[in-house]
């Protein structure tokens, strides 16, 4: 395996979950920071972009796309609740798909999430 695949997947890999039904999943709060994503407005619109491009294929968004909350501790011990998603591998490759390509861990996450999409359909 050559040093970008290497780097390609501990980059997702690191931050993939698996659910206590042994699904796998991704923040994407941590995808966003994972494809050099600073701001969530910003990458609500990739994930919107997504979204849409799953409605049109037929899939049923909420199998790709789960809204959740999450509580964050802020400065003083306050906490804030904020939003995020929990995605599919599927969820992810589109989002790649839609997102800034000048920005090369983006080229990594576009290759990465194909390649072990298709790993999974050969299985």
């Amino acid at each position: 395996m050559n040093q970008i695949s290497e780097y390609n997947e501990s980059i997702f890999e690191s931050i993939k979950h698996i659910n206590k039904f042994g699904n796998e999943y991704w923040c994407a709060r941590e995808l966003m920071k994972a494809l050099k994503y600073t701001r969530w407005g910003n990458f609500v619109s990739v994930i919107e972009k997504a979204k849409l491009a799953c409605e049109l294929s037929e899939n049923n968004i909420n199998d790709h796309f789960a809204d959740v909350s999450k509580t964050i501790l802020m400065p003083k011990g306050a906490t804030k609740n904020i939003d995020d998603y929990e995605l599919s591998r599927y969820a992810c490759y589109l989002i790649v798909q839609n997102a800034d390509p000048r920005k090369k861990v983006v080229a990594y996450g576009q290759t990465y999430f194909a390649v072990q999409t298709r790993k999974q359909e050969i299985t």
